[in-house]
């Protein structure tokens, strides 16, 4: 979910960000038309880095989401600069040791979920450098190899790895700095390797966003990044401060993250046309704005061909209600409504059953979070009452000229 401090409420669009938007929805009217496609209905899964660690694990997964009843499966490669598949550009995770364990995840993932009819896409966390009690213990981890890509103070204190508070102490995500350009760069090389070498049916983007909430209570986050050359290219941008324009400076920081979505829309055309790019996004954009996270300017602008609202909340009216300035921006076929089932009490599971059918009625697809819960000694996922009928191939993919 998105949460954090307020900065400015409902920012609106700078020119900078209305011109990027303009831009890369005419590029995409007049080079791409042919290529632009639309899925549906997709039954989808969250699979997280943390539910698997062999292949068979792997492979298991993907039978239990065919037999449960699932056609798309978002499995999660990257988490924080490291990664669950064979990359030349960043390190293995820190579960197979930092070090390549003797198979690939990934491409098993891609085999066995194609072999039963599943879409897989590769969840990426985008933003997230680094997570840990201390810093990575290997030198080629981004956090040593460029620690000026990551967030600075005012002070020029960098970004603390954990926080303490409240009578407790948390580690939490580092974040990369996507206003500077070459981490924009770096970022689109890393998931250019991912989609070119991999037959996977489409690209998730979550942490498409400044991690920027407070990690124990009461924590004053600093108003990051300050350093001097983010600051040297706004005052080149706007010519102004944070502190004589803080409005332009929220509406900067949110332009470029949708640069960075842009130039990934951009890679993703070129390199895979018929690929499904997505995010995972805060389901109500004002809030989602306070990091930075504009959601309904990628939709209008044809940036990504779908959007997971993460509307993880235990009221059935609530969640209806937070689809709505979704589906006021685009039609039901570019909207898959998050449902969290982390919470496997019968009250919970029978408040996700009514909001899977609230997401069926209103654009006709879903997404659980997370595999984990729905299969664990529980079988929750047997409390849910998915239609068996469901149990078919891929979602359909559809050229819209």
């Amino acid at each position: 979910m998105q949460h954090g401090r307020p900065v400015e409420p409902a920012p609106r669009l700078c020119r900078v960000s209305r011109l990027l938007i303009a831009g890369a929805a005419a590029a995409c009217l007049i080079g791409c038309q042919a290529e632009r496609r639309e899925t549906g209905p997709v039954r989808g899964v969250w699979v997280t880095r943390f539910d698997y660690k062999t292949g068979a694990d792997v492979a298991r997964i993907m039978g239990n989401c065919q037999s449960a009843g699932f056609n798309t499966v978002l499995f999660q490669v990257r988490g924080n600069g490291t990664v669950s598949y064979r990359s030349t550009i960043e390190p293995w995770s820190r579960a197979y040791g930092f070090r390549d364990p003797g198979f690939d995840p990934l491409a098993i993932a891609v085999r066995e979920a194609h072999r039963r009819g599943l879409a897989l896409h590769a969840w990426v966390n985008v933003m997230p450098g680094w997570q840990g009690p201390g810093p990575p213990p290997i030198r080629n981890q981004l956090y040593h190899a460029h620690p000026e890509w990551f967030w600075y103070d005012a002070h020029g204190q960098r970004q603390p790895i954990t926080h303490a508070g409240g009578g407790q102490t948390r580690d939490w995500y580092v974040s990369l700095n996507p206003c500077l350009p070459e981490v924009r760069a770096y970022i689109v090389r890393v998931l250019h390797e991912l989609v070119s070498r991999y037959d996977i049916d489409g690209l998730h983007l979550d942490y498409m966003r400044f991690p920027n909430e407070p990690v124990v209570p009461g924590e004053q986050v600093p108003d990051y990044p300050r350093d001097h050359r983010t600051l040297a290219l706004f005052r080149q941008a706007t010519g102004q401060t944070p502190e004589t324009n803080p409005a332009a400076w929220n509406r900067w920081r949110t332009a470029q993250v949708t640069r960075l979505v842009a130039d990934l829309q951009t890679m993703v055309k070129r390199t895979r046309p018929d690929l499904v790019l997505s995010a995972a996004v805060g389901p109500d954009p004002s809030v989602a704005l306070r990091h930075f996270q504009d959601g309904r300017a990628w939709l209008k602008a044809g940036l990504v061909d779908a959007a997971y609202p993460m509307d993880y909340t235990p009221s059935v009216e609530e969640f209806s209600r937070r689809l709505d300035p979704w589906l006021r921006v685009c039609g039901p076929q570019a909207v898959v409504p998050g449902i969290s089932v982390e919470t496997t009490s019968r009250e919970r599971l029978a408040v996700a059953r009514r909001q899977i059918d609230i997401a069926r009625a209103r654009t006709g697809q879903y997404c659980l979070f997370a595999y984990a819960s729905l299969f664990s000694g529980s079988r929750a996922i047997d409390s849910l009452g998915l239609r068996p009928s469901e149990r078919n191939a891929r979602p359909r993919r559809t050229l819209v000229r």
